[in-house]
């Protein structure tokens, strides 16, 4: 095996908000055992959809977690990933079909420490040839509800991680009216995480009613800005303008779950550039983190970079 992290230092494309050059591949993981010359691996907790480069090298892994009620058959955050592995080279799981209608995601917190622990012995079985997981270099991140699970496993300190991150992370409807478990407590530099960077992105419209029948789909007061409160160094915050809470989505989301996903929020004009800016950091952010490059970040977050979007907020602890 080798001992070094495959991060890309450098590529035709050097901006980390267009599509990179690395051939990606999305593979389905319906929880069956799968045998191959190795012998056989213990079936996924849970379906997973792995998004890997093709191209051989040991690589980090990101573990993401999907929004509430987003399903494997909706495949709407494919383009957000493909965006990212095309550029940083990642094997990637979105794990999907995790979440039940209930408000309380403790069910979801332990399946995903489950498909933690899973995937030291079975992700490799599902990986294209001469792509080995650098699983000492793992990122956890999530959107909406994904993203509170995602902090309530890291703050458990169960799993060893490189990264964290939040993008649009929502822990309830309201103070006072956050869903079970908790995750904010609302005391600034609260989140106790041993030095693991964190990244959070929010929406602008995300706090903003689509109209009087619809809440806010990112309320004020359990979303983005109260996560990055509680967060201690080093963390990064970058808030969208003019976007809203599901405009990482793919445009083509199927199926009635997916076509209710341009009704319940407020959005943006379009979705792609925010879906371009979403991608572009998470590459920079997961370079510094995982490769120790950079470049990229400081470049947004100094303002130098060429963005896909305004921002209304740049936030950051170094």
């Amino acid at each position: 095996m080798n001992s070094s992290t495959t991060i890309p230092t450098s590529a035709a494309s050097t901006n980390v908000f267009d599509i990179g050059n690395y051939t990606t591949t999305l593979i389905k993981v319906e929880g069956a055992r799968v045998c191959d010359r190795n012998g056989c691996n213990p079936p996924s907790p849970r379906p997973l959809l792995i998004c890997s480069p093709s191209e051989t090298g040991f690589f980090p892994v990101l573990l993401f977690l999907h929004g509430y009620l987003q399903t494997l058959s909706t495949l709407s955050l494919s383009d957000t990933l493909l965006h990212m592995v095309s550029s940083l080279l990642p094997p990637r799981n979105n794990n999907l079909q995790m979440h039940s209608l209930g408000a309380d995601a403790t069910e979801e917190i332990k399946i995903t420490a489950e498909i933690s622990s899973w995937l030291s012995e079975g992700l490799a079985h599902f990986l294209p040839p001469h792509v080995e997981p650098n699983l000492s270099k793992l990122g956890l991140a999530g959107h909406s509800r994904g993203g509170k699970v995602a902090f309530a496993l890291a703050l458990t300190k169960s799993l060893k991680l490189s990264a964290l991150i939040g993008i649009d992370p929502v822990d309830g409807m309201d103070i006072g009216k956050q869903t079970p478990p908790p995750v904010l407590t609302y005391t600034p530099h609260s989140f106790s995480l041993d030095g693991v960077g964190v990244l959070i992105i929010g929406s602008g419209l995300g706090e903003v009613r689509r109209n009087a029948f619809f809440p806010a789909c990112a309320p004020k007061g359990v979303n983005h800005e109260d996560f990055y409160k509680e967060c201690c160094r080093p963390a990064y915050y970058f808030v969208v303008k003019d976007y809203g809470h599901l405009d990482v989505l793919d445009d083509d989301t199927k199926g009635i779950r997916g076509k209710a996903t341009y009704c319940l929020c407020k959005n943006g004009e379009c979705r792609e550039p925010m879906r371009r800016f979403v991608g572009g950091a998470l590459v920079a952010f997961l370079k510094d983190y995982l490769g120790g490059n950079t470049r990229d970040l400081v470049d947004i977050r100094e303002g130098h970079a060429m963005l896909p979007v305004e921002l209304q907020r740049v936030e950051f602890q170094v």
